[in-house]
């Protein structure tokens, strides 16, 4: 994209980007880090963590970098103090120290010894802990992610995936919600489409599948899939099982979900069959490649506070793009073609929302869940906010308006003060 892009000086502080045609999302291309050429560009990306800028790095907000804590020849922390020279309102908190730790355990550890006052997050493995500490304030925020199980739609081993009908009855068979609560242990909101939660382009209006088995079963047998005369456990059509392979990465928590689907699959006559992969070769080496039959995946939308989902779900990134389940929709792709140069919020809005329609129809993906980022914060701390994250580090996005608290404060009236 950026090769098609004119940049233009206007001067010290301005410059001027040209685009080829409208591309309302541009703007989230700007987001990225800028690091100054004059310093960097004889450094070795091998050498980058080393050097003098990074160890001693210079920022626009709030804080300046004050010294790292060393321990032991390892870096164990870093310490921030105000800046002068930071053109909004000063923070309340006059310091701030970072404490890097080994695990989540070990730093909710470190809370509890009273070492520090926040846990910048709360993992699955501390979240019972965490929740019956009295001081201890949990927040979450969505996370830019969403689980789908992809559908391979253009490969003829599972052509019957191409039934939009076959691919609702899969959809009711997932318990998603037990999912959450049970394996994520809450820590997931269910989605329903490919636009997240929260974001303004997200439309509530399209439908919400809850479980129901039995209208899986009904869609399936409708369909003429029904258990051969022969026996089995498996529903079948014209001598072709509903069977296929499904895909999943290898660590625990989705061998736990993929195993979960399978399992309710089974009840409505559907086999599946697993296979784990390293996240890394599930994308390089199957979805690239269109060489698979059914996913369990995450699609990742940090830092992409736009919420256009062109990249995978337009007809034309079906093949070389991220379309990975080669949904060919001419209407879907219209409205994700118009909405891309429209800068009518309004009307952008309105394209997304059919979209979402169109898409909750067809079902060309399973959406299951986005799963919540959770951090603790003491209440010592005042003034948190929480919003939906686009990275974890917008969990601090507000900092500057938080403020301390002593202990005789919480028991009285609730002042600001800017000791650390």
């Amino acid at each position: 994209m950026w090769g098609k892009i004119e940049v233009t000086r206007l001067d010290e502080k301005n410059l001027k980007f040209t685009l080829p045609e409208p591309y309302v999302p541009f703007i989230d291309y700007l987001t990225f880090g800028i690091l100054p050429k004059h310093l960097l560009e004889p450094v070795p990306a091998d050498q980058m963590p080393n050097a003098d800028f990074n160890i001693n790095p210079v920022g626009t907000g709030p804080y300046k970098f004050d010294h790292l804590i060393v321990d032991g020849g390892q870096i164990t922390g870093v310490v921030l103090t105000v800046s002068a020279t930071y053109y909004g309102d000063p923070p309340f908190i006059e310091q701030v120290v970072f404490r890097y730790y080994e695990s989540s355990a070990a730093a909710f550890e470190a809370y509890q010894q009273g070492d520090v006052l926040s846990v910048s997050q709360i993992t699955s493995d501390v979240l019972d802990a965490a929740l019956e500490e009295p001081n201890l304030s949990i927040h979450t925020g969505r996370m830019p992610q969403m689980t789908f199980v992809l559908l391979n739609l253009n490969n003829p081993e599972v052509a019957f995936l191409q039934n939009a009908t076959l691919r609702r009855a899969l959809m009711l068979g997932i318990n998603r919600l037990y999912i959450v609560n049970t394996l994520l242990k809450g820590q997931a909101v269910l989605t329903d489409g490919p636009i997240l939660p929260l974001s303004w382009a997200y439309y509530d209006g399209i439908e919400h599948f809850e479980y129901n088995p039995d209208e899986s079963i009904r869609l399936l047998k409708a369909e003429g899939y029904v258990i051969p005369a022969e026996g089995g456990d498996v529903r079948a059509k014209e001598g072709t099982l509903l069977a296929f392979t499904m895909l999943h990465p290898d660590d625990a928590v989705h061998t736990r979900i993929a195993q979960m689907i399978k399992e309710e699959w089974a009840v409505i006559g559907v086999r599946v069959d697993l296979q784990a992969v390293s996240y890394d070769n599930l994308a390089a080496d199957f979805l690239v490649s269109r060489s698979y039959q059914a996913a369990l995946v995450d699609l990742n939308l940090a830092r992409t506070p736009d919420p256009d989902p062109y990249p995978f779900w337009h007809q034309a990134e079906a093949t070389g793009g991220q379309n990975y389940s080669q949904w060919n929709d001419r209407t879907a792709s219209e409205y994700l073609e118009q909405a891309r140069v429209t800068a009518d919020f309004t009307m952008r809005a309105r394209l997304y929302r059919n979209f979402q329609v169109v898409f909750a129809k067809e079902l060309p993906a399973l959406p299951l869940f986005a799963p919540v980022y959770t951090y603790g914060v003491d209440s010592q701390v005042q003034g948190v906010q929480v919003a939906a994250l686009y990275d974890p580090s917008d969990r601090l996005a507000t900092f500057n308006r938080w403020y301390l608290l002593t202990r005789r404060a919480l028991e009285q009236t609730e002042v600001p003060t800017t000791e650390p």
